[in-house]
């Protein structure tokens, strides 16, 4: 944790790198992905502070749009569409991603009852053909697609769509090559960006 709280306290010594972010953000994309530690959004896209949205959650799971029990995901997708106009929307896995690899092997989280409950919102479980691969690769490639296709069904998104105005993306990150992929509608396939 020191080396933490040691970059915080210089982190602030740059006041002038950071003015301009006062008047407000305009980010153009919507980045969805896992709360994993080894997914770091900036360093994948080399994004800076402003030009990413972010939305990370166990899985990257987009839960079902149901505006009588309405959700922070949904409330964050909302707003970056609506509001911020972002124009693309990336929802991003990853390789030897924990709350996937769970769903594969069916493991019991009854321990972990939020845990359990928050991924029975996985859109389908994933194909358990990788059930002895470590990076879940095709599961959670499967998965990322199941995630898209939930994401495209909340009405501001299916709007923006109809309207022209977004764009979706399914990508796919290896956390031990540092390698993204993206889908091809084209080949049905998750290729070199």
């Amino acid at each position: 944790m020191q080396p933490l709280i040691d970059n915080a306290r210089t982190f602030g010594q740059r006041p002038e790198e950071f003015a301009r972010l006062a008047e407000g953000q305009s980010p153009t994309v919507l980045f969805i992905t896992c709360s994993d530690s080894r997914v770091v959004p900036a360093l994948i896209t080399g994004a800076g502070p402003g030009e990413l949205f972010e939305l990370r959650t166990a899985g990257n799971i987009v839960p079902p749009h149901d505006l009588a029990r309405p959700t922070a995901e949904a409330a964050t997708i909302e707003y970056a569409v609506d509001v911020l106009g972002v124009q693309d929307v990336v929802v991003c896995g990853h390789s030897h991603c924990g709350a996937v690899g769970a769903l594969v092997r069916g493991d019991d989280l009854d321990a972990v009852p939020a845990v359990r409950d928050w991924l029975a919102h996985a859109a389908g479980e994933p194909a358990a053909a990788d059930r002895d691969d470590p990076t879940v690769a095709d599961a959670v490639q499967h998965h990322v697609l199941a995630q898209l296709m939930r994401l495209r069904s909340y009405p501001c998104v299916e709007r923006a769509l109809a309207e022209r105005r977004l764009r979706t993306h399914a990508w796919y990150y290896e956390v031990h090559t540092g390698a993204v992929r993206e889908h091809r509608a084209e080949s049905d396939a998750f290729e070199a960006l």
